[in-house]
Protein backbone atom coordinates (compact mmCIF):
# COMPACT_ATOMS: atom_id res chain seq x y z
CA UNK A 1 0.00 0.00 0.00
CA UNK A 2 1.07 3.55 -0.58
CA UNK A 3 2.07 5.61 2.40
CA UNK A 4 0.36 8.98 2.56
CA UNK A 5 2.81 11.64 1.50
CA UNK A 6 0.20 13.85 -0.12
CA UNK A 7 -1.92 14.97 2.85
CA UNK A 8 -2.39 18.41 1.29
CA UNK A 9 -3.64 16.94 -2.00
CA UNK A 10 -7.23 16.26 -2.92
CA UNK A 11 -6.97 13.48 -5.47
CA UNK A 12 -9.39 10.62 -6.18
CA UNK A 13 -6.63 8.63 -7.88
CA UNK A 14 -4.41 8.82 -4.79
CA UNK A 15 -7.34 7.77 -2.56
CA UNK A 16 -8.10 4.84 -4.85
CA UNK A 17 -4.47 3.73 -4.83
CA UNK A 18 -4.67 3.56 -1.04
CA UNK A 19 -7.22 0.76 -1.52
CA UNK A 20 -6.08 -1.07 -4.68
CA UNK A 21 -2.68 0.35 -5.56
CA UNK A 22 -0.53 -2.48 -4.29
CA UNK A 23 0.37 -5.05 -6.95
CA UNK A 24 -1.10 -8.11 -5.26
CA UNK A 25 -4.38 -6.35 -4.49
CA UNK A 26 -5.39 -5.82 -8.11
CA UNK A 27 -4.37 -9.38 -8.96
CA UNK A 28 -6.63 -10.65 -6.14
CA UNK A 29 -9.49 -8.57 -7.54
CA UNK A 30 -8.71 -9.92 -11.04
CA UNK A 31 -8.94 -13.48 -9.73
CA UNK A 32 -12.16 -12.72 -7.83
CA UNK A 33 -13.66 -11.42 -11.07
CA UNK A 34 -12.62 -14.72 -12.68
CA UNK A 35 -14.48 -16.65 -9.97
CA UNK A 36 -11.82 -17.45 -7.37
CA UNK A 37 -13.41 -17.21 -3.91
CA UNK A 38 -11.35 -19.26 -1.48
CA UNK A 39 -8.06 -18.49 0.24
CA UNK A 40 -6.36 -21.59 -1.18
CA UNK A 41 -7.60 -20.69 -4.67
CA UNK A 42 -5.97 -17.26 -4.47
CA UNK A 43 -2.86 -18.82 -2.98
CA UNK A 44 -2.54 -21.31 -5.85
CA UNK A 45 -3.30 -18.78 -8.56
CA UNK A 46 -0.95 -16.06 -7.33
CA UNK A 47 1.92 -17.94 -5.63
CA UNK A 48 1.77 -15.25 -2.95
CA UNK A 49 2.96 -15.56 0.65
CA UNK A 50 0.12 -16.59 2.99
CA UNK A 51 0.61 -13.61 5.31
CA UNK A 52 0.59 -11.15 2.39
CA UNK A 53 -2.57 -12.73 0.94
CA UNK A 54 -4.26 -12.66 4.33
CA UNK A 55 -3.36 -8.99 4.78
CA UNK A 56 -4.55 -7.99 1.29
CA UNK A 57 -7.83 -9.91 1.63
CA UNK A 58 -8.48 -8.27 5.01
CA UNK A 59 -7.87 -4.85 3.46
CA UNK A 60 -10.25 -5.53 0.58
CA UNK A 61 -12.90 -6.68 3.06
CA UNK A 62 -12.28 -3.61 5.25
CA UNK A 63 -12.78 -1.33 2.25
CA UNK A 64 -15.91 -3.17 1.07
CA UNK A 65 -14.43 -4.52 -2.17
CA UNK A 66 -14.85 -8.13 -1.01
CA UNK A 67 -17.09 -9.69 1.60
CA UNK A 68 -16.04 -12.62 3.80
CA UNK A 69 -18.81 -15.23 3.78
CA UNK A 70 -18.86 -18.51 5.75
CA UNK A 71 -19.25 -21.64 3.64
CA UNK A 72 -18.47 -24.34 6.22
CA UNK A 73 -19.06 -24.60 9.97
CA UNK A 74 -16.72 -27.42 11.08
CA UNK A 75 -14.04 -26.35 10.81
CA UNK A 76 -15.10 -22.77 10.18
CA UNK A 77 -14.18 -21.72 6.63
CA UNK A 78 -14.88 -18.56 4.67
CA UNK A 79 -14.80 -17.46 1.08
CA UNK A 80 -14.35 -14.02 -0.41
CA UNK A 81 -16.96 -12.66 -2.79
CA UNK A 82 -16.89 -9.46 -4.80
CA UNK A 83 -19.31 -6.81 -3.60
CA UNK A 84 -21.06 -4.37 -5.92
CA UNK A 85 -18.24 -1.95 -5.06
CA UNK A 86 -15.70 -4.59 -6.11
CA UNK A 87 -17.49 -5.31 -9.39
CA UNK A 88 -17.25 -1.60 -10.21
CA UNK A 89 -13.49 -2.17 -10.60
CA UNK A 90 -14.06 -4.32 -13.72
CA UNK A 91 -13.80 -1.37 -16.17
CA UNK A 92 -10.51 -0.31 -14.55
CA UNK A 93 -9.15 -3.86 -14.83
CA UNK A 94 -10.27 -4.06 -18.46
CA UNK A 95 -8.62 -0.71 -19.23
CA UNK A 96 -5.34 -1.95 -17.70
CA UNK A 97 -5.65 -5.20 -19.64
CA UNK A 98 -6.29 -3.37 -22.94
CA UNK A 99 -3.27 -1.12 -22.34
CA UNK A 100 -1.11 -4.16 -21.59
CA UNK A 101 -2.40 -5.98 -24.68
CA UNK A 102 -1.54 -2.96 -26.85
CA UNK A 103 1.87 -2.18 -25.41
CA UNK A 104 3.26 -5.27 -23.68
CA UNK A 105 1.90 -8.28 -25.56
CA UNK A 106 4.20 -10.70 -27.34
CA UNK A 107 3.63 -12.11 -30.83
CA UNK A 108 1.25 -14.80 -29.52
CA UNK A 109 -1.33 -12.14 -28.70
CA UNK A 110 -3.40 -11.42 -25.60
CA UNK A 111 -3.54 -14.23 -23.03
CA UNK A 112 -7.21 -13.47 -22.21
CA UNK A 113 -9.94 -11.87 -24.31
CA UNK A 114 -12.93 -10.42 -22.44
CA UNK A 115 -16.26 -11.56 -23.88
CA UNK A 116 -19.87 -10.58 -23.26
CA UNK A 117 -21.53 -13.50 -21.40
CA UNK A 118 -24.78 -13.20 -23.37
CA UNK A 119 -23.55 -13.08 -26.97
CA UNK A 120 -19.81 -13.87 -26.88
CA UNK A 121 -18.85 -10.51 -28.41
CA UNK A 122 -15.59 -8.80 -27.47
CA UNK A 123 -15.84 -6.31 -24.60
CA UNK A 124 -13.88 -3.04 -24.89
CA UNK A 125 -13.58 -0.04 -22.62
CA UNK A 126 -14.68 3.26 -24.18
CA UNK A 127 -14.81 6.84 -22.94
CA UNK A 128 -18.19 8.47 -23.47
CA UNK A 129 -19.25 12.05 -22.83
CA UNK A 130 -22.14 12.23 -20.36
CA UNK A 131 -23.34 15.46 -21.99
CA UNK A 132 -23.56 14.55 -25.67
CA UNK A 133 -22.97 10.76 -25.63
CA UNK A 134 -20.07 11.08 -28.08
CA UNK A 135 -17.19 8.63 -27.87
CA UNK A 136 -14.16 10.52 -26.56
CA UNK A 137 -10.46 9.87 -27.23
CA UNK A 138 -8.00 10.36 -24.34
CA UNK A 139 -6.50 13.49 -25.95
CA UNK A 140 -9.90 15.20 -25.69
CA UNK A 141 -10.20 14.70 -21.91
CA UNK A 142 -9.46 17.86 -19.93
CA UNK A 143 -9.25 17.66 -16.12
CA UNK A 144 -11.39 20.33 -14.48
CA UNK A 145 -11.30 20.96 -10.75
CA UNK A 146 -14.71 21.27 -9.13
Amino acid sequence: MLRRTYDDQTCSIARTLEVVGERWTLLIVRDAVRGVTRFDGFLASLAIARNVLSDRLAGLVRHGVLERVPYQERPPRHEYRLTAKGRELVPALLALMEWGDRHLCDESGPPVVPEHADCGGRVDVHLTCRGCSAEVVPADVVPKEE
